[in-house]
Protein backbone atom coordinates (compact mmCIF):
# COMPACT_ATOMS: atom_id res chain seq x y z
CA UNK A 1 0.00 0.00 0.00
CA UNK A 2 2.92 2.41 0.80
CA UNK A 3 4.28 1.56 -2.45
CA UNK A 4 1.04 2.58 -4.45
CA UNK A 5 0.49 5.34 -2.50
CA UNK A 6 3.97 6.75 -3.90
CA UNK A 7 3.40 5.78 -7.15
CA UNK A 8 -0.27 8.07 -6.85
CA UNK A 9 1.18 11.02 -5.86
CA UNK A 10 4.05 10.90 -8.37
CA UNK A 11 1.63 10.11 -10.95
CA UNK A 12 -0.02 13.70 -9.65
CA UNK A 13 2.51 15.18 -10.05
CA UNK A 14 3.44 14.10 -13.71
CA UNK A 15 0.28 14.98 -14.60
CA UNK A 16 0.53 18.22 -13.37
CA UNK A 17 3.80 18.77 -15.03
CA UNK A 18 2.19 17.75 -18.20
CA UNK A 19 -0.93 19.98 -18.03
CA UNK A 20 2.03 22.85 -17.74
CA UNK A 21 2.37 25.60 -20.38
CA UNK A 22 5.70 25.41 -22.38
CA UNK A 23 6.81 28.22 -21.06
CA UNK A 24 5.69 27.28 -17.43
CA UNK A 25 7.20 23.87 -16.72
CA UNK A 26 7.46 23.90 -12.62
CA UNK A 27 4.00 22.95 -11.69
CA UNK A 28 2.05 24.73 -8.84
CA UNK A 29 4.87 27.61 -9.33
CA UNK A 30 3.27 30.79 -11.61
CA UNK A 31 5.33 32.37 -14.25
CA UNK A 32 4.72 35.48 -12.25
CA UNK A 33 6.44 33.67 -9.32
CA UNK A 34 8.95 32.28 -11.32
CA UNK A 35 10.36 35.86 -12.87
CA UNK A 36 10.48 37.23 -8.96
CA UNK A 37 12.36 34.57 -8.02
CA UNK A 38 14.71 34.93 -10.60
CA UNK A 39 14.89 38.85 -10.23
CA UNK A 40 15.25 38.53 -6.28
CA UNK A 41 17.65 35.87 -6.95
CA UNK A 42 19.70 38.63 -9.34
CA UNK A 43 19.48 41.12 -6.69
CA UNK A 44 21.05 38.97 -4.10
CA UNK A 45 24.67 38.38 -6.57
CA UNK A 46 26.23 40.85 -5.06
CA UNK A 47 25.34 40.59 -1.55
CA UNK A 48 28.26 40.40 1.22
CA UNK A 49 27.92 38.13 4.09
CA UNK A 50 26.62 38.85 7.34
CA UNK A 51 27.48 35.89 9.71
CA UNK A 52 27.27 36.12 13.48
CA UNK A 53 30.09 37.58 14.00
CA UNK A 54 29.15 40.67 12.25
CA UNK A 55 27.59 42.04 15.94
CA UNK A 56 27.53 40.67 19.45
CA UNK A 57 25.48 41.16 22.65
CA UNK A 58 26.49 42.58 25.38
CA UNK A 59 24.34 40.15 27.63
CA UNK A 60 25.56 37.11 26.11
CA UNK A 61 27.90 34.31 27.80
CA UNK A 62 29.45 33.15 24.36
CA UNK A 63 32.34 34.43 22.15
CA UNK A 64 32.27 36.12 19.01
CA UNK A 65 31.34 32.83 16.95
CA UNK A 66 28.48 31.93 19.04
CA UNK A 67 25.04 31.91 17.71
CA UNK A 68 23.23 33.99 20.74
CA UNK A 69 19.37 34.42 21.06
CA UNK A 70 17.29 35.54 24.14
CA UNK A 71 13.68 33.94 25.35
CA UNK A 72 10.73 35.26 22.84
CA UNK A 73 8.07 35.47 26.10
CA UNK A 74 10.35 36.83 28.87
CA UNK A 75 9.97 40.53 29.72
CA UNK A 76 11.72 42.85 32.35
CA UNK A 77 9.90 42.60 36.01
CA UNK A 78 7.67 46.06 36.34
CA UNK A 79 8.08 45.28 40.00
CA UNK A 80 12.55 44.80 40.11
CA UNK A 81 13.55 46.06 36.81
CA UNK A 82 16.81 44.83 37.10
CA UNK A 83 16.09 41.86 38.66
CA UNK A 84 15.61 38.56 36.18
CA UNK A 85 13.21 38.79 33.52
CA UNK A 86 9.13 37.27 33.91
CA UNK A 87 7.48 34.91 31.41
CA UNK A 88 4.69 36.30 28.99
CA UNK A 89 3.44 33.19 27.24
CA UNK A 90 3.21 34.46 23.50
CA UNK A 91 3.97 37.99 24.10
CA UNK A 92 7.33 38.55 22.25
CA UNK A 93 9.32 40.92 23.69
CA UNK A 94 10.70 43.19 20.78
CA UNK A 95 13.69 44.46 22.79
CA UNK A 96 15.22 41.02 22.71
CA UNK A 97 18.26 40.82 20.81
CA UNK A 98 17.43 39.70 17.39
CA UNK A 99 20.78 40.27 15.00
CA UNK A 100 21.91 36.75 14.57
CA UNK A 101 18.40 35.09 14.32
CA UNK A 102 17.90 37.84 11.26
CA UNK A 103 21.26 37.26 9.77
CA UNK A 104 20.66 33.24 10.00
CA UNK A 105 17.15 33.92 8.08
CA UNK A 106 19.20 36.39 5.66
CA UNK A 107 20.96 33.73 4.89
CA UNK A 108 18.70 30.85 4.44
CA UNK A 109 16.42 33.78 2.00
CA UNK A 110 19.38 34.09 0.10
CA UNK A 111 20.78 31.01 -0.46
CA UNK A 112 17.23 29.20 -0.85
CA UNK A 113 16.24 31.77 -3.58
CA UNK A 114 19.50 31.63 -5.54
CA UNK A 115 19.14 27.63 -5.64
CA UNK A 116 15.93 28.28 -7.08
CA UNK A 117 16.84 30.37 -9.98
CA UNK A 118 19.71 27.81 -10.46
CA UNK A 119 16.82 25.39 -11.00
CA UNK A 120 14.83 27.19 -13.17
CA UNK A 121 17.73 28.85 -15.33
CA UNK A 122 20.44 26.18 -15.07
CA UNK A 123 22.27 29.27 -14.91
CA UNK A 124 25.52 28.92 -12.55
CA UNK A 125 25.77 32.44 -11.95
CA UNK A 126 23.29 31.58 -9.15
CA UNK A 127 24.59 28.59 -7.72
CA UNK A 128 28.62 30.55 -7.43
CA UNK A 129 26.80 33.34 -6.01
CA UNK A 130 26.28 31.00 -2.60
CA UNK A 131 29.43 30.20 -2.26
CA UNK A 132 30.56 33.67 -0.52
CA UNK A 133 27.87 33.31 1.76
CA UNK A 134 28.11 29.46 2.37
CA UNK A 135 31.93 29.74 3.21
CA UNK A 136 31.44 32.81 4.83
CA UNK A 137 28.97 30.87 7.40
CA UNK A 138 30.80 27.52 7.91
CA UNK A 139 34.02 27.18 6.02
CA UNK A 140 35.86 30.81 6.79
CA UNK A 141 37.28 30.77 10.80
CA UNK A 142 37.35 34.01 10.93
CA UNK A 143 33.85 34.78 10.20
CA UNK A 144 31.77 31.57 10.88
CA UNK A 145 29.56 30.28 13.35
CA UNK A 146 30.76 27.47 16.08
CA UNK A 147 28.61 24.13 15.36
CA UNK A 148 26.78 24.16 18.38
CA UNK A 149 23.89 25.95 20.29
CA UNK A 150 24.94 26.89 23.66
CA UNK A 151 23.90 30.41 24.29
CA UNK A 152 20.21 30.17 22.67
CA UNK A 153 17.18 31.64 24.01
CA UNK A 154 18.97 32.97 26.72
CA UNK A 155 16.88 34.71 29.71
CA UNK A 156 18.85 37.72 31.55
CA UNK A 157 18.97 36.76 35.31
CA UNK A 158 17.85 33.31 35.18
CA UNK A 159 20.18 31.22 32.28
CA UNK A 160 22.87 31.89 29.60
CA UNK A 161 21.18 29.30 27.10
CA UNK A 162 18.92 26.49 26.82
CA UNK A 163 17.95 23.54 24.68
CA UNK A 164 14.70 24.33 24.03
CA UNK A 165 16.36 27.45 21.80
CA UNK A 166 17.86 25.02 19.46
CA UNK A 167 14.88 25.52 17.61
CA UNK A 168 16.29 28.97 16.18
CA UNK A 169 18.74 26.58 13.86
CA UNK A 170 15.12 25.71 11.64
CA UNK A 171 16.32 28.14 9.22
CA UNK A 172 19.21 26.36 8.12
CA UNK A 173 17.15 23.60 6.86
CA UNK A 174 16.81 25.21 3.80
CA UNK A 175 20.52 26.01 3.54
CA UNK A 176 20.92 22.22 4.05
CA UNK A 177 18.65 21.36 1.40
CA UNK A 178 20.22 23.78 -1.41
CA UNK A 179 23.54 22.52 -0.83
CA UNK A 180 22.15 19.01 -1.44
CA UNK A 181 21.43 20.20 -4.55
CA UNK A 182 24.30 22.08 -5.60
CA UNK A 183 26.38 19.13 -4.88
CA UNK A 184 24.48 16.67 -6.87
CA UNK A 185 24.94 19.36 -9.84
CA UNK A 186 28.09 19.77 -9.02
CA UNK A 187 27.20 23.53 -9.16
CA UNK A 188 29.92 24.49 -6.21
CA UNK A 189 33.53 23.51 -5.73
CA UNK A 190 34.12 20.31 -4.13
CA UNK A 191 36.32 22.05 -1.45
CA UNK A 192 33.38 24.20 -0.62
CA UNK A 193 30.78 21.78 -0.22
CA UNK A 194 33.76 19.75 1.78
CA UNK A 195 34.00 22.36 4.17
CA UNK A 196 29.94 22.63 4.57
CA UNK A 197 29.42 19.55 5.41
CA UNK A 198 32.21 19.05 7.79
CA UNK A 199 30.45 21.65 9.72
CA UNK A 200 27.45 20.22 9.46
CA UNK A 201 28.30 16.88 10.45
CA UNK A 202 30.10 18.38 13.73
CA UNK A 203 26.41 19.99 14.49
CA UNK A 204 24.64 17.09 14.01
CA UNK A 205 26.93 15.66 16.67
CA UNK A 206 26.48 18.51 18.62
CA UNK A 207 22.84 17.95 18.23
CA UNK A 208 22.76 14.24 19.32
CA UNK A 209 25.07 14.12 22.24
CA UNK A 210 25.14 17.17 23.86
CA UNK A 211 22.89 17.86 26.76
CA UNK A 212 20.62 20.52 25.43
CA UNK A 213 20.38 18.42 22.64
CA UNK A 214 19.39 15.65 24.61
CA UNK A 215 16.66 17.90 26.59
CA UNK A 216 15.13 18.95 22.86
CA UNK A 217 15.05 15.71 21.96
CA UNK A 218 12.57 14.71 24.48
CA UNK A 219 10.30 17.64 24.54
CA UNK A 220 6.69 16.66 23.96
CA UNK A 221 5.31 19.31 21.58
CA UNK A 222 6.29 21.25 18.50
CA UNK A 223 10.02 21.68 19.46
CA UNK A 224 10.88 18.20 19.20
CA UNK A 225 9.23 17.79 16.34
CA UNK A 226 11.45 20.72 15.18
CA UNK A 227 14.34 18.85 16.50
CA UNK A 228 13.72 15.70 14.00
CA UNK A 229 13.03 18.04 11.25
CA UNK A 230 16.41 19.90 11.89
CA UNK A 231 18.50 17.07 12.57
CA UNK A 232 17.29 14.46 9.71
CA UNK A 233 17.78 17.81 7.25
CA UNK A 234 21.32 17.87 8.64
CA UNK A 235 22.38 14.32 8.73
CA UNK A 236 20.60 13.44 5.33
CA UNK A 237 23.02 16.24 4.12
CA UNK A 238 26.13 14.56 5.29
CA UNK A 239 25.05 10.80 4.82
CA UNK A 240 24.62 10.02 8.08
CA UNK A 241 22.32 7.11 7.75
CA UNK A 242 22.28 6.16 11.26
CA UNK A 243 21.29 9.25 12.39
CA UNK A 244 18.73 9.49 9.74
CA UNK A 245 17.07 6.21 10.79
CA UNK A 246 17.22 7.42 14.40
CA UNK A 247 15.15 10.35 13.18
CA UNK A 248 12.68 8.05 11.39
CA UNK A 249 11.90 5.80 14.23
CA UNK A 250 11.19 8.97 16.55
CA UNK A 251 9.13 10.18 13.93
CA UNK A 252 6.77 6.79 13.91
CA UNK A 253 7.15 5.77 17.73
CA UNK A 254 7.37 8.86 19.51
CA UNK A 255 6.11 12.00 17.58
CA UNK A 256 2.84 11.31 15.91
CA UNK A 257 1.84 8.75 18.57
CA UNK A 258 2.38 11.85 21.26
CA UNK A 259 1.70 14.63 19.94
CA UNK A 260 -1.32 14.43 17.53
CA UNK A 261 -5.10 13.20 18.62
CA UNK A 262 -7.02 11.12 16.72
CA UNK A 263 -9.01 13.70 15.00
CA UNK A 264 -5.67 14.84 13.72
CA UNK A 265 -5.12 18.00 16.38
CA UNK A 266 -1.96 18.53 18.61
CA UNK A 267 -3.79 18.85 22.04
CA UNK A 268 -0.45 20.64 23.52
CA UNK A 269 -0.47 23.57 20.70
CA UNK A 270 -4.05 23.98 21.49
CA UNK A 271 -3.02 24.67 25.13
CA UNK A 272 -0.85 27.31 24.31
CA UNK A 273 -1.84 31.37 23.94
CA UNK A 274 -1.18 30.89 20.12
CA UNK A 275 -2.99 27.79 19.16
CA UNK A 276 -3.89 28.44 15.24
CA UNK A 277 -0.12 29.98 14.95
CA UNK A 278 1.38 27.01 16.84
CA UNK A 279 -0.97 24.38 15.52
CA UNK A 280 -0.15 25.34 11.80
CA UNK A 281 3.95 25.34 12.80
CA UNK A 282 3.86 21.89 13.88
CA UNK A 283 1.72 20.23 11.19
CA UNK A 284 4.84 21.71 8.44
CA UNK A 285 7.35 20.89 10.75
CA UNK A 286 5.57 17.45 10.48
CA UNK A 287 5.23 17.34 6.49
CA UNK A 288 8.91 18.96 6.16
CA UNK A 289 10.04 15.60 8.47
CA UNK A 290 8.00 13.74 6.32
CA UNK A 291 9.17 14.94 2.89
CA UNK A 292 12.85 14.67 4.31
CA UNK A 293 13.05 11.22 5.67
CA UNK A 294 10.49 9.49 3.18
CA UNK A 295 12.45 7.34 0.00
CA UNK A 296 11.84 4.22 -1.79
CA UNK A 297 11.38 2.23 0.96
CA UNK A 298 10.03 4.60 4.18
CA UNK A 299 6.41 6.35 3.46
CA UNK A 300 5.80 8.67 6.23
CA UNK A 301 3.27 10.11 4.34
CA UNK A 302 1.39 6.83 4.73
CA UNK A 303 2.34 5.73 7.57
CA UNK A 304 -0.38 4.66 10.27
CA UNK A 305 0.20 4.42 13.98
CA UNK A 306 -1.63 1.64 15.78
CA UNK A 307 -4.20 3.29 16.88
CA UNK A 308 -5.33 4.90 13.36
CA UNK A 309 -3.02 8.48 13.21
CA UNK A 310 -1.52 9.89 10.20
CA UNK A 311 -0.27 13.11 8.50
CA UNK A 312 -3.51 12.92 6.56
CA UNK A 313 -5.61 13.36 9.41
CA UNK A 314 -3.52 16.66 10.65
CA UNK A 315 -4.41 18.09 6.80
CA UNK A 316 -7.68 17.27 7.20
CA UNK A 317 -7.66 18.65 10.45
CA UNK A 318 -6.10 22.00 9.69
CA UNK A 319 -7.38 22.12 5.96
CA UNK A 320 -11.32 24.08 7.18
CA UNK A 321 -9.43 26.31 9.49
CA UNK A 322 -6.67 27.37 7.07
CA UNK A 323 -9.50 27.66 4.32
CA UNK A 324 -12.10 29.98 6.71
CA UNK A 325 -10.12 31.14 9.54
CA UNK A 326 -12.91 32.53 11.52
CA UNK A 327 -14.39 28.92 11.27
CA UNK A 328 -11.69 28.10 14.13
CA UNK A 329 -13.39 26.67 17.08
CA UNK A 330 -10.34 27.87 19.73
CA UNK A 331 -9.17 30.44 20.97
CA UNK A 332 -7.93 33.21 19.28
CA UNK A 333 -3.76 33.84 18.91
CA UNK A 334 -2.96 36.45 21.61
CA UNK A 335 -0.47 37.88 19.13
CA UNK A 336 -0.24 38.00 15.15
CA UNK A 337 -3.59 36.52 14.73
CA UNK A 338 -4.16 38.48 11.60
CA UNK A 339 -0.85 37.43 10.18
CA UNK A 340 -1.76 33.63 9.52
CA UNK A 341 -2.30 31.67 7.50
CA UNK A 342 0.58 32.20 4.67
CA UNK A 343 1.76 29.76 2.46
CA UNK A 344 1.99 26.90 4.52
CA UNK A 345 4.18 24.11 2.89
CA UNK A 346 2.07 21.25 4.48
CA UNK A 347 -0.96 22.08 1.58
CA UNK A 348 1.84 21.76 -0.79
CA UNK A 349 3.19 18.36 0.59
CA UNK A 350 -0.24 16.94 1.56
CA UNK A 351 -1.26 17.68 -2.24
CA UNK A 352 1.23 16.34 -3.58
CA UNK A 353 1.55 13.01 -1.54
CA UNK A 354 -2.81 12.44 -1.17
CA UNK A 355 -3.95 13.57 -4.42
CA UNK A 356 -5.58 16.53 -3.45
CA UNK A 357 -5.62 19.48 -5.87
CA UNK A 358 -7.87 21.73 -3.55
CA UNK A 359 -4.91 21.78 -1.22
CA UNK A 360 -2.46 23.36 -4.02
CA UNK A 361 -4.89 25.24 -5.15
CA UNK A 362 -5.22 27.10 -1.81
CA UNK A 363 -1.53 27.07 -1.06
CA UNK A 364 -1.51 28.69 -4.51
CA UNK A 365 -3.80 31.46 -2.95
CA UNK A 366 -1.75 32.16 -0.16
CA UNK A 367 0.70 34.78 0.66
CA UNK A 368 4.17 32.84 -0.51
CA UNK A 369 6.31 35.66 0.82
CA UNK A 370 5.13 37.43 3.95
CA UNK A 371 7.18 40.55 5.38
CA UNK A 372 6.57 40.15 9.45
CA UNK A 373 9.55 39.07 10.92
CA UNK A 374 7.02 36.94 13.72
CA UNK A 375 5.95 34.78 10.74
CA UNK A 376 9.07 34.35 8.57
CA UNK A 377 10.77 33.02 12.27
CA UNK A 378 7.57 30.25 11.98
CA UNK A 379 7.84 29.19 8.59
CA UNK A 380 11.13 27.57 7.71
CA UNK A 381 10.03 26.25 4.90
CA UNK A 382 9.99 29.00 1.96
CA UNK A 383 11.00 28.06 -1.07
CA UNK A 384 9.39 25.31 -3.12
CA UNK A 385 10.93 24.67 -5.63
CA UNK A 386 14.23 22.91 -3.71
CA UNK A 387 11.76 20.60 -2.73
CA UNK A 388 10.00 20.05 -5.73
CA UNK A 389 13.38 20.10 -7.72
CA UNK A 390 17.12 18.47 -7.39
CA UNK A 391 18.60 19.83 -11.09
CA UNK A 392 17.77 22.41 -13.61
CA UNK A 393 14.85 22.42 -16.08
CA UNK A 394 16.73 24.43 -18.43
CA UNK A 395 20.00 24.75 -19.53
CA UNK A 396 21.61 27.73 -19.09
CA UNK A 397 21.72 29.62 -22.77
Amino acid sequence: MKFIAKIAGVIFFLALISCSTKENAVPFISDEEQNYIIETANSYIDSLPVTVTASKCERSAGGLHDFYSEGDYWWPDPENPDGPYIRKDGQTNPDNFMAHRLAMIRLSQIVGMQTSAYLLTGDEKFALATQKHLEAWFVNTETQMNPSLLYVQAIKGRVTGRGIGIIDAIHLIEVARSVEILEKNNALPAETISGVKNWFSDFVNWLTIHSYGIDEMNTKNNHATCWVMQVAAFARLVNNEEIVEMCRNRFENILLPNQMAKDGSFPLELERTKPYGYSLFNLDAFYACAEILSDEDHNLYTFTTSDGKNLEKGAEFMFPYVKDKSAWPYKHDVMYWDEWPVRHPFLLFAGKAYDKPEYINLWQTLDAYPKTQEVIRNLPIRNPLIWLLDEPITENN
